[in-house]
């Protein structure tokens, strides 16, 4: 005679009991053991439902005001033992049951600490320890346990056992569920401690706002370790370190990859500019404003700055600007007269930490970034409660790797130096710019670049656009402006974008508020003086963060002096791109990385 199964067993410990008697009538229908803990146990049998308290196995009672009821060997030795003989052997020598079902669910601690003046106390109490290792011990032996965690669960998983059992695949997701549920619970814990022990290991950094003002609280922290920041000087806001963070690692790889000091000048999550530190020449320090600066020749720094803000000063204004070496006196200058919310570097000279301090009333945003910092592979982000998850963008651009395909012209000799030191420019400018975007390079900056729009052609006609802006700024007319005494930088800086866009109001009162900022009013330039200028611009570098489409963006491209072209491929139109490049005289090189960023 077959010798009797012995009685499955469910451990049922909830805090929400929704649900529960009905759960615990289909258990006990199914001829299953329940042994509970506490309220959970006194609910069901109340009910008239039989059950035993889980002291009936473990053989000590609950203590400590109920903070020890079911951590014991006889309960996790059942929940955790495999269908192995050595698992088996060691329960039969302690005499312990397996158990084939965990229900439980955890302290209400989300809700606790959001009610207003909880004490730590209060909140410490509601942190659960034998929920959560139930819960986990479960989860992790689903090959055979079942784990409950959601009381919406339960009639699903009644019906099942009347239908004659759990399948493994409901198993799995009972598993996934209940892991989630410990992961957000865990969360929630380490917000409330980050919160209330914020600066003690720069954890959590406490930030003015969110996007916008209205947005508050919002703060900033890192997982297990300090921030790979300090704060020297001032108050972040949220947007300041989405700038800070993104702008950081541009400058790091553009010197990484160039062996030059890199800078960067970012607004609203895109670069304004992007440089490294070819020196300048005396034209285009005047060109930058930054002629006067004393030291400027002898740092590569400041001439990277001046570059990186002097290419589209426009959208500069305001900036968070990103230097890749320690802050020299020289660059610290620059950066101290311009319009601008702060600097993320790996160091400060004394002196140059002492102007920029002064800056903003001593407000001014000092971040010292970690050069040493290496961001884990895995990014997550929560967009409207939703968690998205993907590998980092750790793509390298090279000079030496990177441009190597050369599609158009057919056997053409390799680049020369200069294009490949400025499609690297244009390429990782373009790994940290709101996609879509196109990058035109020159002298080892960024001169005019075309981020966030929904068209490619429209990202190459507006970073052409501010190209041929920038090269107008070095037209004669332009360089023998003469200003009227007092007249401020941000005001002299739109006076000549209107200048050099050709959009010189004819008449009126904008008119009239444009000839107020110069001691001579200059001659505005003609659609023809500026067509001939602008043909004299020549060797410029485009990269776009992905294939053009149409040949449109080719022929743009070619009347702002494009010599070089950088995109991947995978276009209907490619070859037809490519013809048009060869007609153009434009080299076209196969980029093999797309670089969207969002």
């Amino acid at each position: 005679m077959a010798s009797e199964q012995p009685q499955k067993i469910a451990i049922l410990s909830v805090y929400d009991k929704t649900g529960l008697l009905d759960l615990a009538k289909g258990l006990v229908k199914q001829n299953i053991r329940l042994l509970a803990s506490g309220g959970t146990a006194k609910l069901i049998r109340e009910a008239g439902f039989p059950v035993e308290d889980v002291s009936a196995i473990t053989k000590a009672p609950e203590m400590l005001s109920g903070r020890v009821k079911t951590l014991h060997p006889a309960v996790h030795a059942g929940i955790l033992a495999r269908d192995l003989a050595s698992d088996e052997k060691d329960l039969a020598e302690q005499k312990i049951d397996k158990v084939e079902y965990v229900v439980c669910n955890l302290y209400p601690f989300k809700d606790t600490v959001a009610k207003i003046n909880v004490t730590m106390p209060e909140a410490v109490e509601e942190i659960d320890i034998g929920g959560v290792t139930l819960i986990r011990a479960a989860a992790k032996n689903h090959t055979r346990v079942t784990i409950l965690s959601d009381p919406e669960d339960y009639h699903d998983f009644v019906q099942s056992l009347e239908k004659g059992g759990v399948t493994e695949k409901q198993r799995q997701q009972y598993a996934l569920k209940a892991f989630t549920h410990t992961a957000d619970y865990d969360t929630a814990i380490a917000d409330f401690f980050r919160k209330k022990y914020a600066g003690e290991g720069d954890q959590q950094l406490a930030l003015r706002y969110g996007a916008n003002p209205h947005q508050k609280p919002a703060s900033a922290y890192f997982s297990g370790a300090p921030l790979p920041f300090k704060v020297l000087c001032g108050a972040p806001g949220y947007i300041n370190l989405l700038d800070a963070l993104n702008a950081w690692p541009l400058v790091r790889e553009l010197s990484l990859a160039l062996h030059y000091p890199a800078a960067a000048s970012f607004k609203h999550v895109s670069p304004a500019g992007a440089a490294i530190g070819v020196p300048l020449s005396d034209v285009e320090a005047k060109v930058y404003m930054v002629d006067d600066i004393e030291g400027l020749k002898e740092s590569g720094l400041a001439q990277a700055y001046a570059r990186a803000r002097g290419a589209d000063r426009m959208s500069s204004f305001g900036d968070m600007v990103a230097l890749s070496h320690e802050v020299d006196v020289p660059t610290a200058k620059i950066i101290s007269r311009e319009v601008s919310d702060g600097v993320i570097a790996p160091g400060y000279k004394p002196e140059a930490l002492e102007i920029l301090s002064k800056k903003k009333g001593g407000k001014y945003l000092i971040l010292q970034m970690d050069p040493l910092y290496i961001p884990p592979t895995q990014e997550v982000r929560t967009l409207y409660g939703v968690s998205l998850t993907q590998h980092r963008n750790d793509a390298t651009i090279s000079p030496t790797s990177t441009f190597n395909t050369i599609r158009v012209p057919k056997d053409s000799p390799p680049l020369p130096e200069s294009a490949l030191r400025d499609l690297t420019v244009a390429t990782i400018a373009l790994k940290y710019t709101q996609s879509n975007s196109v990058c035109y390079a020159l002298n080892g900056q960024v001169i005019g670049l075309g981020a966030g729009q929904q068209s490619r052609i429209h990202c190459t006609r507006l970073a052409g656009d501010k190209t041929d802006n920038w090269w107008m700024r070095f037209h004669e007319r332009t360089l023998g402006i003469s200003w009227k005494k007092g007249a401020r930088r941000a005001d002299k800086s739109n006076a000549i974008d209107l200048l050099t866009s050709g959009i010189v109001p004819a008449a009126g009162p904008e008119r009239e508020a444009w000839e107020q900022n110069f001691a001579e009013v200059p001659t505005p330039f003609t659609a023809e003086e500026r067509r001939a200028w602008l043909d004299k611009l020549s060797e410029v570098a485009v990269s776009s963060d992905a294939f053009f489409p149409f040949t449109d963006n080719v022929f743009r491209v070619g009347r702002s002096g494009v010599k070089y072209l950088a995109a991947p491929t995978g276009s209907q139109n490619d070859q037809a791109c490519m013809d048009v490049a060869a007609e153009l005289g434009i080299t076209f090189v196969e980029q093999h990385t797309r670089l969207f960023h969002h």
